[in-house]
């Protein structure tokens, strides 16, 4: 295998599992509402259209990772999205570790830094528009 293919496909099992995760995330939202998600950011001063926002970058940015198309654009609202995530959600456990040892935010961090990641790389030849 040449080395053009061996960094296509580490780009595609990149973008696959980042934007399956988040992907996740925006799925369990869309099946529960977005009641609590609205509710959260009225309470930090912002308007209730914001929490469409979240479908944005946890629904259609992890399409757009996934299929490679504009995966650049993706990756960005993904890194938008975990910023957001991080300042109403998790603000408070930026300082501490979690019950295993581990930083108690390193998975949204994971995310920030690999959608950070791809959208600074071209999503490679398995993609829709190389974009």
């Amino acid at each position: 295998m040449n080395t053009n293919t061996q960094q296509d496909l580490g780009k595609l099992i990149l973008r696959i599992a980042l934007g399956s995760l988040v992907l996740l995330h925006g799925v369990s939202k869309l099946d529960g509402g977005l009641d609590g998600i609205i509710k959260l950011v009225e309470t930090q001063g912002f308007p209730a259209t914001f929490a469409y926002g979240v479908l944005a970058g946890e629904v259609l940015a992890p399409l757009l990772v996934i299929t490679g198309f504009f995966s650049r654009i993706g990756g960005i609202l993904i890194v938008l999205n975990m910023i957001v995530a991080l300042y109403l959600v998790h603000q408070g456990d930026i300082g501490h570790l979690n019950d295993q040892g581990g930083w108690a935010i390193e998975l949204q961090v994971m995310y920030l830094a690999t959608a950070a990641g791809i959208a600074l790389i071209r999503p490679g030849r398995l993609a829709v528009n190389q974009r």
